[in-house]
């Protein structure tokens, strides 16, 4: 999720600064009530109110909701296995016995990680990564009951995605191989994450669902696919995938029984950025096979797809399935980086079933500098049938809400300013995600890290 600081370009913040852009509204484009097909839904709002300055300084939040900090950086794990681990990024919560929830939270670690992932016997891949997942476990009225490593000794643990038979998908956003960084192992993979018994899944790559800067996944339900989107950071940018799975919606564990690794192609359209239209669609998708799923000798999205090429685009990353589609987005694409166009954020709608691709929304550049609006990343269908956003770019960071109409407001604002009164640093949102009961938010501040559960009158 996070991108270095050395990599990003100017952002669309920094461009309406630098041109006096004063606009208060936040321009979206395309056919937002696509975005909850197959969704139940409460009548349409407009928020929930203004931001109320937090006292305490970590979360600004509408009047009526209050938030409690489950978890920070550097305290004890209550397993007794270690400190809480750095970079707090992607999140699931499912449902547990007697009304508890069990939080599986992933860690975006690098070799330069301040806290590593603790090692545990039977749960650590390369005892040299300092990724991986930790779990909380809280009881039917929010508080923690306990929380311990998931998984340790992976990489760059960016987002992932749930599956059917609710366990967690855990993404590696980096493709080192073994002697890189010093790792002792290939990385670049997917591992299955059991939150509510760890060793029930272990420690084992998903090796045939690919090797490469794995962001998210979505599952189709009615017949196992996976979906598979791929933040690369240079040019050539990442590509989507879906996966065919030997035993689909097999339970926990089948996946590793292997299957078919395919990438998309849209015939004509070699880079997704160029189509600047909402509702633009085209029905003669293709998904090719990926000739060297390991990535043995070259990075899949470098790989000889025949004449015809593939299908790439910048910063893919949030994923999700609703209704019969599988939605993707495309958090930015700028042209000085090596893409076709800019744009400042897109929604991807895929329907298998008629092998049609359509833009189904657009961000678009004229709002507010410390207005929520760019760089979107990890989503997640809310409670009251809107969308929530996680929001990655410069500034004041936010999770904003997105109405079936169309509407979008500011849910929370991150008080934590890591920088200075000059240079100040604000740590982007991730992982939102809602309690099985869609009573309570959770969320991560991704440094420093911090997890969150907002409860309030959602509708």
């Amino acid at each position: 999720m996070s991108t270095a600081p050395a990599r990003r370009l100017a952002t669309r913040r920094q461009v309406l600064a630098g041109s006096g852009a004063t606009a208060a509204s936040i321009a979206f484009a395309g056919a937002f009530s696509e975005l909850f097909a197959g969704t139940a839904a409460a009548r349409g709002h407009s928020g929930y109110g203004p931001l109320v300055p937090d006292p305490d300084g970590l979360l600004d939040l509408p009047k009526g909701f209050r938030y409690r900090v489950l978890s920070r950086e550097g305290d004890r794990l209550r397993s007794g296995e270690g400190p809480v681990p750095s970079n707090h990024d992607g999140m699931a919560a499912f449902a547990g016995h007697r009304g508890r929830v069990h939080l599986v939270r992933n860690h975006e670690n690098r070799v330069t990680a301040k806290i590593a992932v603790p090692a545990v016997d039977g749960l650590t891949y390369d005892p040299m990564g300092k990724g991986g997942c930790t779990a909380l476990e809280l009881d039917s009225r929010g508080a923690v009951l306990g929380e311990r490593v998931a998984i340790a000794g992976t990489a760059v643990n960016c987002a992932g995605g749930r599956t059917p038979w609710n366990t967690w998908l855990t993404c590696e956003e980096t493709e080192d191989r073994a002697g890189t960084n010093g790792y002792t192992k290939d990385h670049g993979f997917i591992f299955e994450v059991d939150g509510a018994d760890p060793h029930r899944t272990g420690a084992v790559p998903l090796t045939a669902m690919g090797r490469f800067q794995h962001e998210a996944i979505a599952i189709d339900p009615n017949n196992g696919i996976v979906y598979e989107t791929e933040d690369a950071f240079e040019k050539p940018f990442g590509l989507f995938y879906r996966f065919l799975p030997e035993k689909p919606l097999g339970g926990t564990g089948s996946l590793r029984a292997g299957g078919e690794l395919q990438a998309m192609r849209v015939p004509d359209v070699p880079d997704l950025s160029v189509i600047q239209e909402t509702g633009a669609s085209f029905d003669r998708i293709e998904w090719v096979p990926v000739p060297d799923p390991q990535a043995a000798g070259t990075p899949i999205r470098l790989q000889d797809f025949g004449p015809k090429g593939i299908t790439h685009a910048q910063k893919l990353e949030g994923c999700y399935w609703g209704g019969s589609s599988v939605y993707f987005v495309s958090s930015f694409a700028q042209s000085a980086a090596g893409s076709a166009a800019d744009h400042f954020g897109q929604v991807w709608r895929y329907e298998p079933k008629r092998r049609r691709l359509t833009l189904v929304v657009v961000f678009g550049p004229g709002t507010d500098v410390q207005l929520p609006g760019e760089s979107p990343d990890n989503i997640c269908l809310a409670s009251d049938g809107g969308l929530m956003v996680c929001e990655d770019g410069n500034g004041a960071q936010h999770v904003f809400g997105v109405t079936r109409s169309g509407e979008v407001y500011a849910m929370a604002r991150g008080r934590q300013n890591i920088g200075t009164p000059q240079e100040p640093e604000w740590g982007e949102f991730a992982g939102v995600t809602f309690a099985p009961d869609g009573g309570t938010m959770f969320v991560n501040c991704y440094t420093p890290g911090t997890t969150f559960a907002v409860t309030g009158p959602w509708r």
